[in-house]
């Protein structure tokens, strides 16, 4: 059955795919004023690759299969997917 009503519009919701604390922040600051920029890259595997590394922004290439979950403290973070 057919409504005069309009159409309700919704925004689009916002999910932080990644967050730091503010200790974290901290230290990132810390590194990227000693290192210049940094990145940092999570394999989607297991064992060394599990936990995200930090790199100086360009020093670990990334491929087709990383994705950039967003941004900690001005620094990209990627994920092998």
């Amino acid at each position: 059955m057919p409504s005069d009503a309009p159409a309700l519009e919704t925004a689009p919701v916002v999910v932080s795919r990644v967050s730091v604390t503010a200790a974290a922040q901290a230290l990132i600051e810390r590194l990227r004023a000693e290192h210049g920029p940094l990145m940092f890259h999570q394999s989607g595997g297991c064992c060394d690759g599990s936990a995200p590394m930090c790199f100086a922004l360009g020093e670990f290439i990334t491929g087709d299969a990383d994705i950039c979950l967003g941004e900690i403290a001005q620094t990209p973070f990627y994920m092998s997917r």
